[in-house]
C-alpha cells in the first residue's frame, strides 16, 4: 500500500488532518522546541534502536517519530491530544511505512544489493530535498566509500524498465573503466558510477604523452567521451552522460548526484542533441534556467526585432561554431569549411537583421543569451 493510501486510512481512522514526513536527525533537532541547553534530544536519538518510535508533544502538537539510522520519520498531529490507543497505532503505522531496504533486495548477490541498498537510499534524499553529510554507517562499512573517486550519471533514453542487466553493464564498465568502479542504480533508467581517480593520469598520458599537462576538466570530458560511445555501440543506445570533478563519496554523494541531475537536464533543455553534459560548461545556462519562461519569452522578443532569423539553419550553424571557439573569425571559417568572407558577409547579415554584432563583446554576451533562450522558448 502506497504512503497517500497509509496517511488517508489514518486520517480517516483518527478524524484528524495529519502530516508524514522524513528529514535528518540534525535538521529535527533544530526545527522541533523539545531540545534544551543539553542537546538531549539529539543524545537520545543517537541511542534510540532502529525502528523504535517515540512520542513528542509540544503544546498542541502531537508528533511520533521512528528512527531509522539518522533520518526521522514522522507523522504529526496538530489538532488536539492522542489516547494511548491512537499513539501506537502512529507509532505501528511508522514502522510499516518504511520496510527495511534490506527486504526489497533479499536474494540479490551480496555486491548488487548493497549497492542498490545505496542508491536507493540516494534517490530517497534526492526526492525529499535532503542532504545528510555522511552516508549511515551500515552502508560504509560494507562498501567502500572513504577514497577519493570519479562520479558519472548515465541516463538511458529508450532503454525498457528491465531491460537492463546489472551484471552485464557492470562487467562492461569495470572492462572499460576500470575493475575498481562502483555501479550504484538509482532508478530503473539511472546509474550513478563512481570510477578511481588513477582514470585522470591515464587520460592526461594517452591523449598527450610528449606535451603539456592538459587539465582536469579536459580529462574528464576525454573520459566521459569515450565512455559514452562505448555504451551507445556496445550496450545502451541513446544515453546521456554527466561527470563532476572528484569526490569524497562518504559525505558529498547525495549532492553529487543532486549536481549531475541538474547538470543532465540543463544540457538537455538548452543543448538538444548534445549526449554528454559538463557542469563546467553550464553556468550559463543555469542562470538562465532560474528565469521564469515567461520572463524569457519578453526578454527574447525585446532583444530582437526579428526572431525568425535564429531559425535559418546557416545562421544557426555559423553562432553555434563561431562561441564554441571564443569567437574567432578564422578558427570559425576554417571549421566550417567557407572563406573569411564569406563568414563576414553571415556575421553582416545578422547585424543588420538583429542590431547585433556579435564581434563585439557585449552583443556577442547578449546574442549567445538569446540563442540560448530562443531555442528554449520556441520548443514549447
Amino acid at each position: 500500500m502506497s504512503e497517500a493510501n497509509w496517511i488517508g486510512q489514518l486520517e480517516q481512522i483518527l478524524l484528524r488532518p495529519i502530516r508524514q514526513f522524513q528529514t535528518a536527525i540534525l535538521a529535527w533537532a533544530e526545527q522541533v522546541s523539545v531540545t534544551d541547553s543539553s542537546n538531549k534530544f539529539v543524545q537520545f536519538t543517537h541511542n534510540v534502536t532502529r525502528g523504535d518510535w517515540i512520542r513528542l508533544a509540544t503544546g498542541e502538537l502531537q508528533v511520533v517519530i521512528s528512527i531509522h539510522d539518522e533520518q526521522v520519520q514522522a507523522i504529526e498531529v496538530s489538532d488536539g491530544t492522542m489516547s494511548d490507543t491512537e499513539i501506537r497505532l502512529l507509532g505501528w503505522s511508522l514502522q510499516h511505512l518504511k520496510a527495511p531496504e534490506q527486504n526489497v533486495f533479499s536474494g540479490l548477490p551480496e555486491g548488487e544489493r548493497v549497492v542498490r541498498e545505496l542508491g536507493s537510499w540516494i534517490a530517497n534524499q534526492l526526492d525529499h530535498g535532503n542532504q545528510p553529510l555522511t552516508v549511515p554507517d551500515r552502508l560504509i562499512s560494507r562498501i567502500r566509500l572513504y577514497s577519493t573517486m570519479i562520479p558519472f550519471l548515465l541516463v538511458a533514453d529508450q532503454l525498457e524498465p528491465g531491460q537492463a542487466s546489472y551484471g552485464d553493464l557492470e562487467k562492461l564498465l569495470r572492462s572499460f573503466l576500470s575493475e575498481d568502479i562502483l555501479l550504484i542504480p538509482l532508478k530503473d533508467q539511472e546509474w550513478l558510477i563512481l570510477g578511481p581517480v588513477s582514470l585522470i593520469r591515464e587520460a592526461q598520458n594517452e591523449d598527450r604523452p610528449d606535451e603539456d599537462e592538459e587539465s582536469v576538466e579536459d580529462s574528464l570530458a576525454s573520459i566521459a567521451s569515450g565512455l559514452h560511445d562505448m555504451l551507445a555501440s556496445e550496450w545502451l543506445g541513446e544515453s546521456h552522460l554527466a561527470v563532476l570533478q572528484p569526490i569524497q563519496p562518504a559525505k558529498d554523494i547525495v549532492s553529487a548526484a543532486s549536481q549531475l541531475r541538474e547538470t543532465v537536464h540543463l544540457g538537455r533543455t538548452f543543448h538538444v542533441g548534445s549526449n554528454i553534459h559538463l557542469p563546467w560548461l553550464l553556468q550559463l545556462e543555469w542562470l538562465l534556467s532560474a528565469i521564469p519562461e515567461l520572463q524569457r519569452q519578453r526578454f527574447v522578443e525585446q532583444a530582437l526585432k526579428r526572431t525568425d532569423v535564429f531559425l535559418e539553419p546557416e545562421i544557426l550553424s555559423t553562432l553555434e561554431t563561431f562561441f564554441s571557439l571564443d569567437c574567432n573569425v578564422s578558427e570559425t571559417a576554417k571549421k566550417l569549411y567557407i572563406h573569411r568572407n564569406t563568414l563576414l558577409y553571415r556575421l553582416d547579415k545578422l547585424k543588420q537583421e538583429t542590431e547585433l554584432d556579435v564581434r563585439q563583446f557585449r552583443d556577442a554576451v547578449l546574442v549567445k543569451i538569446v540563442l540560448l533562450l530562443y531555442k528554449v522558448t520556441k520548443r514549447n
